[in-house]
């Protein structure tokens, strides 16, 4: 369901607290506070969608397949001053032993 923002429009036309309910879509805009009472409107937001940099697009560019395939070499942590290679080219296992 998605969230809309609702303004409470207070007695002098001023701009008062805004609140988020998730409501369907087939349902009529609020007129009214549902805790107060008081009147309301629904503000207009921009959409969200999710781009270039969102968190989903980031975990797919960081992935250990993508930055193979783009000639990176990852390392991850295996422990206290050791490191196992998880994409790429280079040694298996790096450490301070070693």
């Amino acid at each position: 369901m998605p969230t809309y923002v609702y303004q409470v429009i207070n007695d002098d036309e001023s701009e008062g607290e805004t609140f988020e309910v998730s409501q369907k879509m087939a349902d009529e805009p609020l007129t009214r506070h549902p805790e107060t009472g008081q009147p309301v409107r629904r503000v207009i937001q921009p959409p969200t969608i999710p781009g270039r940099w969102s968190d989903h697009a980031t975990k797919q560019m960081l992935s250990n397949k993508n930055l193979e395939r783009l000639g990176f070499t990852k390392y991850e942590r295996a422990g206290a001053g050791r490191f196992e290679k998880k994409a790429g080219r280079g040694p298996r296992t790096l450490g301070a032993d070693e």
